[in-house]
């Protein structure tokens, strides 16, 4: 066999692997840069949750192909809409909310944790002024718990906050909360079991069950 043939296969099977060898460091980087993002994410959350937001935000900007980022940068300041008591400031930052839910929804159709975002954002409207807002946004807020409880009727989220809904507007009415109290132990048993998709996937939502849990026992 002709020595030349062989040195220069060698050659190229060389430079082929170093491609391999640059592109799987390549990936494994990407990972690593994305997994680091959102680490420091959610630690910022704790004490800073307005850059928590912006650098969930960022790294939608760099995975765009992924809702979690976008997700997560909603949800911060969804939550945060909850404490604020300025009109104008909850107007923008719940718009600003509601463009990162679409940008998720682009991402991830039908997808019932999204869903709830969409509903705890007009929930956020509806305690601010429920005499303004109940009326127009509390059959949306139902009915996308409805939605999101036919696309999946096993999610503990999703049957923990559609209880809650129902009990705060039994409340409301004067009505009866007790038979709500069944759809959150059904929540609780099922947060034992559930294993989200990835570390980073929404898995939120049993301390809050055990809470109302146990207001029902009072």
């Amino acid at each position: 066999m002709d020595i030349c043939f062989i040195i220069k296969n060698r050659t190229i099977m060389q430079k082929l692997a170093l491609l391999i060898a640059l592109i799987i460091s390549g990936i494994i980087t990407a990972q690593s840069n994305y997994e680091k993002g959102m680490n420091k994410a959610f630690e910022l959350w704790g004490t800073n949750p307005a850059e928590a937001s912006n650098l969930f935000e960022r790294i939608a900007a760099a995975e765009k192909d992924n809702w979690l980022p976008p997700y997560y940068a909603a949800q911060v300041l969804i939550i945060q809409g909850f404490e604020i008591k300025d009109k104008d400031k909850l107007d923008s930052q719940l718009k600003k909310a509601q463009g990162l839910i679409n940008d998720a929804t682009a991402i991830s159709k039908d997808n019932p944790e999204i869903i709830i975002l969409q509903a705890l954002l007009h929930t956020v409207w509806v305690a601010y002024d429920g005499a303004t807002y109940g009326m127009t946004l509390a059959p949306k807020v139902a009915a996308l718990y409805e939605q999101a409880a036919k696309i999946d009727p096993n999610n503990p989220r999703v049957i923990l906050n559609k209880a809650e809904w129902n009990m705060g507007s039994a409340q409301f009415f004067g009505q009866d909360t007790a038979p709500f109290c069944k759809d959150i132990e059904r929540a609780l048993e099922l947060f034992a079991n559930f294993k989200p998709e990835t570390h980073f996937h929404p898995s939120w939502g049993k301390e809050r069950a055990e809470q109302v849990l146990a207001s029902c026992k009072e």
